[in-house]
């Protein structure tokens, strides 16, 4: 006799739960990139000294790292929030 794989076992049998599961990851996904780029549209603000695309241009390593800490940051803040 056959065992079932404990894996599959969590996978929606019919069609429309994993309809709506995928709808549901699609959204949560469009809304975390929303507030994402709100974020940073925020920090643009903030800074309004600083041209950070223009020294993204210019490829200072510096603007980069704080750039890419702060997507990192409000990505976590994102995800723990939808939990």
């Amino acid at each position: 006799m056959i065992q079932s794989f404990s894996l599959l076992a969590n996978v929606p049998s019919d069609f429309e739960a994993l309809l709506h599961a995928l709808i549901g990851t699609g959204a949560f996904g469009l809304l975390g990139l929303v507030l994402m780029l709100l974020g940073f549209k925020l920090f643009e603000l903030v800074t309004k000294r600083l041209d950070i695309e223009k020294q993204l241009e210019a490829g200072n390593m510096a603007v980069g790292v704080v750039v890419a800490a702060l997507l990192l940051g409000i990505s976590l803040i994102v995800v723990i929030s939808m939990m």
